[in-house]
């Protein structure tokens, strides 16, 4: 998650601060806050996905970005997180799981296809229609979230999933990656609330309820839930980016990718399958 410098070896050098979920054995202490000050999860979510990525440059690199079960077939997650600048995918993800590496389903990948306007902000500013879909090989038995038909006004109650690092220290071999699910409760936030330029009608300023937190490098492309009026999760947001330049996670606030809004191109791209 977060922005990309634009050269190509620093663009690869950025993936493994950004996507970093599993860059380091010496850093990987299990469960520990949050996904920065959040909490283990609570509940089971059926349609939270692990998409294991490795460095362009560096093939030592082994980070994670997140994802959603949106159909049986079709994840959606970051465009940054499948742009071939930065990372490849390994090859698999897993659905259904409290933890990044062990249970739920796993399935192959065999299409990825990010927004054709999606551009990375590379440090000047937010990334642009950050939204890609995952096709997979074969339909899982997981139940798929809904894309809400609105994201709700500016205050409505969300919540925030990912396997990120737990610590936003300075230094990336101080972060800590979590194997067990993180999830933190956050809110719409109004568009003055991120820098002037980065919320609009397809990026959601997003606010964390909890103090000195919110999703970091590893949680990109991320569910941002909210509930529906019988209490069932719908999907607002795909975690792109910070609402600010040059703040830490903990800081906040972050920047999502409206699903409702890209809700039509969604569609046409699973329509097309086969």
């Amino acid at each position: 998650m977060f922005s990309f410098k634009s050269s190509r070896r620093a663009v690869a050098r950025a993936a493994a601060v950004v996507l970093a979920g599993a860059a380091c054995a010496a850093v990987m202490t299990g469960s520990a806050g949050a996904i920065v000050d959040g909490q283990d999860s609570t509940r089971h979510y059926p349609f939270m996905v692990s998409i294991p990525v490795t460095g362009v440059d560096d093939p030592a690199f082994k980070g994670v970005c997140g994802g959603s079960l949106i159909d049986p077939r079709w994840v959606l997650t970051a465009a940054h997180c499948v742009d071939t600048r930065l990372v490849t995918l390994d090859g698999t993800v897993r659905i259904g799981s409290d933890r990044k590496d062990s249970g739920g389903t796993v399935r192959s990948v065999t299409e990825k296809v990010s927004h054709p306007g999606y551009r990375n902000g590379e440090g000047s500013g937010p990334n642009r229609d950050d939204i890609a879909l995952i096709r997979l090989d074969r339909p899982v038995a997981e139940k798929p979230v809904r894309v809400a038909d609105e994201p709700g006004r500016p205050g409505t109650p969300t919540r925030i999933l990912g396997f990120g690092t737990v610590d936003d220290a300075p230094d990336p071999a101080e972060w800590v990656f979590p194997d067990r699910l993180q999830e933190l409760d956050t809110r719409r936030g109004a568009v003055s609330e991120c820098a002037p330029g980065y919320a609009d009608r397809t990026r959601l300023c997003t606010v964390s309820r909890v103090p000195g937190a919110m999703a970091c490098n590893g949680d990109s492309g991320g569910p941002q839930l909210r509930q529906d009026r019988k209490g069932r999760w719908e999907l607002v947001g795909v975690t792109s980016g910070p609402g600010a330049p040059g703040v830490r996670c903990s800081e906040g606030p972050g920047l999502y990718t409206s699903a409702p809004a890209y809700e039509r191109w969604i569609h046409e791209v699973i329509g097309h399958d086969g």
